[in-house]
């Protein structure tokens, strides 16, 4: 089922904006790196999202099977989806037949129109999320991405997925149904090579983004990764993590980021003044850090004074 997109743009003034955008968007070149028997990490750039890259931050996943190959996260918009496809049948030799979405945010979901022939399965709670929100995400992603989201429209899961042990193509798998980054996030386990593909659950080396963040869900989320045995991870943005560090440096985050937070708030520092707040030197390494303690500031600031001072006067 495809959701239209809004117009995102109005009025004669927008219309050489749009044709600029349009013609200087620039080509997507996602590269595949095998990381065991038949998977292979497509990464994203460890930037915000932007229209230089195009929206191309979010790793994705694929594995060969002998159903055609399955795809995790297929990306931001049907131009990368298309550019992707192409990379994974030179690859594997074989079409992508079942798409596995993580969960809502666009840079993992949009490209999802890219292919039709395949199913597109995630989570209830991500087909619902993706019903009320599509809409909204895909104005912004149009606004912010103009020609490099030509043609792409929301298209929503065709399969909703439970927890539990799957086969597909000789494949096994394990799928998690989690929470916390958002209100469904799932996540795989992959047999043959012990791979966990976190998804967004995990970030490393890049600061955890919390647009539909729940903090206390997301840590009893990571509590729970740990207990899963696998030999390597890849986290939803970051490098391929084979030394365990991923698990431990999100919840590193999201513990200091809600108790800088509430102490901000505390405090009284207006969102500017948070927004400026010292990061950590432990945290120096990670990608995008000063942009996502800005984003989380807009995010949860109002909620956050509402819950510390709240109103005296009803």
């Amino acid at each position: 089922m495809r959701l239209a997109r809004r117009a995102f743009l109005a009025g004669a003034a927008a219309l050489p904006v749009a044709a600029r955008a349009e013609q200087y968007a620039g080509t997507y070149t996602p590269q595949a790196t095998s990381i065991g028997d038949g998977i292979w990490l497509v990464r994203g750039a460890d930037d915000a999202l932007l229209f230089e890259n195009g929206g191309a931050v979010a790793n994705s996943v694929f594995m060969a099977s002998d159903a055609g190959t399955i795809l995790f996260d297929p990306g931001p918009s049907l131009k990368f989806g298309k550019t992707l496809s192409a990379l994974i049948e030179r690859t594997t030799g074989a079409p992508v037949s079942l798409v596995y979405v993580s969960h809502l945010h666009p840079d993992h979901s949009f490209a999802s129109g890219a292919f039709p022939d395949a199913e597109i399965h995630a989570l209830p709670a991500t087909r619902h999320d993706l019903e009320r929100d599509g809409s909204g995400f895909s104005d912004g992603m149009y606004r912010l991405l103009s020609g490099w989201m030509t043609g792409t429209e929301v298209v929503l899961p065709s399969g909703d997925l439970t927890e539990g042990p799957v086969e597909f193509g000789g494949r096994k798998l394990q799928l998690l149904a989690l929470a916390g980054h958002s209100e469904g996030d799932l996540a795989l386990v992959d047999h043959a090579t012990g791979t966990l593909v976190a998804g967004d659950t995990v970030f490393l080396d890049r600061a955890p983004a919390t647009p539909n963040a729940d903090f206390a869900v997301w840590r009893a989320t990571l509590d729970r990764l740990e207990t899963i045995a696998h030999r390597q991870l890849v986290p939803g943005h970051g490098p391929l993590d084979r030394e365990g560090r991923g698990i431990a440096q999100t919840r590193d985050w999201l513990v200091w980021l809600e108790s800088a937070l509430r102490s901000a708030v505390a405090n009284g520092l207006d969102m500017t003044e948070a927004g400026r707040m010292e990061i950590p030197a432990r945290f120096a390494r990670m990608a995008a850090a000063r942009y996502e303690l800005q984003r989380s500031v807009s995010h949860f600031y109002p909620r956050l004074e509402a819950e510390l001072f709240p109103r005296i006067d009803g």
